[in-house]
Parts: structure tokens; sequence; C-alpha cells
């Protein structure tokens, strides 16, 4: 006999999540033909595009599945498309091209994000380093905005996929936890907190939102060991890509479908913050890429410090470097690729290594004046 469980998580969220959920068997909270009708939910019209490919590479895997480098850290290829339709936002086009708000931002700075117009070029920043953890389970790297798989099943591939995270007031934790539940339709109940402030601006909110197109959990969750936060869908996917939850990891509506099916509960999760990542490309090019830093974990390492230490980690001091373009990085973190060594990278500047020292003696002056200030 099924029985069904009630799941109340409460916690830094502010949450309240009203899981369905069954003992022997599948999940069966099921949503009605017309929640399943009116849910946002991509199409494969949508899919199709809307855009003129200019130069993507040919895909031989399913959307955000990339075979793992045989050396190397790097996957992926940025590549361009043409809108052809007025009508299209910068928001459709990421979406369709597994791509982030902040991401598609970054990569075209001066193109408008609502009306982009027929015949503008867009930049698809599709090609990703690996973040420096484990390849194992699942890894989120919150300062990237963006997740990574590495099924257990399938050793040579990684997946990934653009997220939204908590924002500052309700920012996601780092840490370890696992997989737990996976709910299809869930419901969600709003704390009571909530429902004050909404009451207090004259728009009292229901004390439990059921399965449909109005659940801000979307169609599919997967609950972490962590209390209170999830890996969840959304009815607002076009937030997908920036700061915006209450600390739990949202995803497009098509991605979480695609993990859910997928991935076997217990499965670890790295929550971890690594704003600046660097790796080398399989010809033997040594490339960073830096992302705003959370603000709520500056406190935890000095970036131009951290940029520095990972790429002489890398290195091992065996290679010149121009350590002002580490810098560069690091004070304009826009995600960009910036080549410090190799094939693709210009030449370098002599005495890096005094370039390097001078950083951390940069580095320590400020630290001192920041001191001196504080006293």
């Amino acid at each position: 006999m099924n029985t069904r469980l009630k799941f109340n998580l409460w916690g830094p969220t502010s949450l309240a999540v009203l899981l369905a959920a069954s003992l022997t068997g599948p999940v069966y909270a099921q949503a009605t033909p017309e929640q399943v009708e009116n849910a946002s939910a991509i199409t494969s019209e949508a899919l199709a595009g809307a855009e003129q490919v200019i130069n993507q590479p040919q895909r031989e895997l399913p959307r955000g599945h990339f075979r793992l480098p045989d050396q190397g850290d790097i996957i992926g290829e940025y590549y361009t498309v043409t809108v052809a339709d007025h009508e299209e936002t910068l928001i459709d086009i990421a979406r369709r091209h597994n791509i982030g708000y902040e991401e598609i931002r970054m990569a075209n700075p001066n193109v408008s994000m609502w009306v982009p117009g027929e015949g503008t070029e867009v930049v698809i920043p599709a090609r990703y380093i690996l973040p420096p953890a484990p390849r194992e389970g699942i890894v989120v790297n919150l300062s990237e905005l963006r997740l990574y798989y590495y099924p257990a099943d399938k050793p040579g591939i990684v997946e990934t996929y653009p997220v939204s995270v908590g924002r500052e007031e309700f920012a996601t934790p780092v840490g370890i936890t696992r997989t737990t539940i996976k709910v299809k339709d869930p419901a969600w109940a709003p704390p009571a907190s909530m429902r004050r402030e909404a009451a207090e601006r004259g728009e009292p909110a229901p004390a439990v939102v059921p399965p449909g197109p109005d659940n801000p959990l979307g169609e599919h969750a997967i609950l972490l060991a962590m209390p209170s936060y999830l890996i969840h869908g959304t009815n607002r996917p076009d937030g997908v890509g920036m700061r915006a939850s209450r600390g739990c990891i949202r995803m497009y509506p098509e991605d979480i479908k695609s993990l859910y099916e997928r991935l076997p509960s217990g499965t670890q999760v790295n929550l971890m913050d690594a704003p600046f990542k660097a790796g080398w490309d399989s010809d033997g090019t040594l490339f960073v890429q830096s992302y705003p830093q959370l603000e709520e974990n500056k406190g935890d390492f000095e970036p131009l410090i951290n940029a520095i230490e990972r790429v002489d980690a890398l290195t091992e001091d065996q290679v010149e470097v121009d350590y002002e373009k580490v810098k560069r990085a690091v004070e304009s973190p826009d995600g960009h690729f910036i080549a410090l060594y190799g094939p693709q990278a210009p030449a370098p500047e002599e005495e890096t290594p005094a370039q390097r020292n001078g950083l951390f003696e940069e580095v320590e002056l400020s630290q001192v004046q920041s001191d001196e200030d504080d006293a």
C-alpha cells in the first residue's frame, strides 16, 4: 500500500516545501491535464531556434553533455549565432543554447538583453574550464552559476547546466552533501513570515501552492541531505543563471527533468565557490577565467593571491606566465577565457617572477592599508 509523506522544510531559505512521495513506488502526485498544458516547459518549436548558427561545432551528444578531455581541463567551444527574429530576446537565445542570464550578458556586453535586433551577432560562451574539484557526482560552482555532473555510469562524460543560486540575503551555503528523495510535481507552502509580508503589501499568499504553472518549484525537485535545500525547476525560467533564489539551486525545466530522470539518490553534491578558474587545454595552452565573487564569501580568501596560487599550482613554476593578465582577470571578472601560456597565448613579458612577487607585495600593502583604515 502506498503511503504519502509530507516534508516541511524550514531553514535559511525561509521556504516550506510540501512534497508528496511514495514509499513503495514512484511519486504519484500528478499534475492535471490543464496544468501540464499550461506548464512552462520548452517546446520542440522553441528548441528549433530562430537564429542562424554561424560556427557552432557539430554536436553528437545530448544537450549539456560533453566528453571529458583525455588531457586537460577544458570542454566545449565558443560560437556565434545571428538573430533572425526581431522578437527574440537574448534570454530566449541563452536558454536554447544551455546558457544562463549572466553568462549571455557578460559575453555580449553591447547587445540589448530584450531587443538584440534582427541580424545581430550573439556570442554563445559554451566553453568551460572544469571546476577545481574532484570529478565525481554533482559540483555546483556558485560564483560561476553553473552545475557540473559526472555520471558514475558514464565515466567519460560530464554534463553542465546553468543554475540560479541564493541571492545575497539567502546565500547558498558551501559544503558537501548528497541527494536524497526525488519528487515529481511538488507542492509549495510559503512560510508564515512570507505570508505576513505579503498580507502587509495587500497581496495575501495562499497557505499551499499546488502543483502547476504557478508553483515556483516547477515540476521536479531533488532534495538534498542539507536541510531545506533543493535542486529544482522553476516557473520563471528567465531568471536561471542569476542570483535569484532563496538558497536553492534552480534549473531550466528541461534540464532538471533530464537530471531528475537519471540522477541516482545518494549522489554526492559539492557546493563550492571558485570565482577564479584555471586549466590546460589539450594543445598545451593555459587558460584562466574569472567570475564576480560572491559578496558573502569575500572574507574567506584574497582573490588575487588565490588566483596566483592556483596558476602556480598548475604550472609548478616550469613556464613563464604574464601575471598582469591574472591581475586583470581578477579585477574584471567577466567569465572570458584568457590565454596565459601556450600555442594560443601571446608571447609572455620578461621577468614574470618579479611581476608575481610585485603583485604579492601589492596585495600585502593593500591589506595593511585596509587594517589601518579599520583601526
